[in-house]
């Protein structure tokens, strides 16, 4: 009786045919960037809460800037954002994440780097 030798890629085939099954369910979706300004043209009903405490470590290089943590509105509810380290970017600063309130309720503005 002659005995089976496994085909020497078999396991290549195996592992890749795995890999392709598993990465097939994988969505890659772009996401805005910190500072995009997602101000509503709506006000919500709700003011914003205090800002939460947040972990500042070192930064990854030196002249990196702490972006704050903020506030956001989404799915009808305020969301945390937490802070990040960003490097700078020459000729501008930083205007951080608000909130401001008028008579229709409270509206969003979002960071963003500003000219100098």
């Amino acid at each position: 009786m002659r005995d089976r030798v496994p085909h020497p890629h078999r396991w290549l085939t195996t592992a890749a045919s795995a890999l392709a099954f598993t990465l097939a369910g994988c969505v890659v979706a772009p996401v805005a960037p910190y500072g995009y300004d997602n101000s509503y043209g709506y006000a919500v009903p709700v003011a914003p809460p205090p800002p939460q405490v947040e972990y500042i470590g070192p930064p990854p290089a030196v002249g990196y800037v702490w972006l704050n943590g903020f506030w956001g509105w989404s799915g009808g509810r305020h969301v945390w954002n937490s802070g990040h380290w960003e490097a700078p970017r020459p000729g501008y600063h930083w205007t951080p994440h608000s909130w401001s309130h008028d008579r229709g309720g409270w509206r969003e503005h979002g960071g963003r780097w500003d000219r100098r």
